[in-house]
């Protein structure tokens, strides 16, 4: 019994061990950036260390300040916000008619669908650039360096991720509270937005946000496929490198401010994320 104790309690204490390293390795990082952030230029090039002793708030001017800054965070929450909760439409729809109407070819089609995830991004910012500029153009106006381009654009990599996600959860309901709800006169329509709908809310939850840090986050597309009046908070860090140095500090942070929107976004709505993740993986 003893014996037996003592691995169980050596088990535990690996296991936390583990993941206090593992919280470790992701917060040192992040907490090096706001330290970074707060030290002036003479600061950073003294002796390293992990302890903030003083903080430089011109460093912080400019993201929280500048007309110029203001409109990249701006446009990121137009991008991010239109982006998810297009996406997590369109995902409902798809994964309902793929679970209810059954077509020929339907789980060919969801394999299909997710295949679209696999590509390297990079690969297609050639050919969607020539196509944002040369096919879907009217007059002097292309998709180019425009809001809707980005959240259009998100929407092929977001949504098959999304689909994926939501097509367990929309498996898991049981096809005969809609036959029911048809029995007494209701639509499809209603059935959708007042049987389904409450009951995948959390798979909902958990996509939109998702979807949100993805479109939040991405940096390659934005910086390719923009120039000025949609570039967003990402692309706004490389303003800092030039050919004579990078300013670390202003840098360190306008990252700060970037993460500050994502961060407060999932303390809202971090009760969600569990239960939508597990949401319809067990079924009696």
């Amino acid at each position: 019994m003893k014996t037996s104790s003592s691995r169980k309690l050596l088990g535990w204490v690996g296991l936390y061990g583990l993941w206090i390293v593992m919280t470790l390795i992701t917060i040192i990082p992040i907490y090096w950036m706001i330290v970074v952030s707060a030290r002036s230029r003479v600061e950073l090039f003294d002796a390293p260390t992990l302890l903030i002793k003083s903080f430089y708030a011109p460093n912080y001017v400019k993201p929280l300040t500048d007309p110029v800054f203001q409109r990249y965070l701006i446009n990121s929450l137009i991008i991010a916000t239109s982006n998810a909760l297009l996406v997590t439409f369109l995902a409902l729809l798809a994964t309902y008619s793929l679970s209810r109407w059954r077509l020929q070819g339907s789980e060919n089609i969801f394999f299909w669908t997710i295949t679209q995830r696999m590509a390297p991004p990079a690969a297609f910012v050639l050919p969607i650039f020539l196509i944002y500029t040369r096919v879907f153009k009217i007059g002097d106006w292309t998709m180019f360096d425009t809001q809707i381009g980005l959240i259009l654009l998100y929407c092929v990599f977001n949504l098959p991720f999304a689909v994926w996600l939501m097509k367990g959860i929309m498996d898991g309901i049981p096809v005969e509270l809609d036959e029911a709800a048809f029995v007494d006169g209701a639509t499809r329509a209603t059935v959708l937005m007042r049987i389904i709908v409450p009951l995948v809310a959390p798979g909902l939850a958990i996509t939109f946000i998702l979807s949100w840090i993805f479109a939040w986050n991405e940096y390659l597309f934005a910086a390719n496929l923009t120039s000025v009046n949609a570039r967003t908070i990402t692309t706004g860090l490389a303003a800092f490198v030039s050919v004579t140095g990078t300013n670390w500090g202003e840098m360190a942070a306008v990252a700060t401010v970037a993460i500050l929107p994502a961060l407060v976004f999932l303390v809202f709505v971090q009760r969600y994320i569990v239960t939508g993740l597990t949401f319809g993986a067990v079924k009696e």
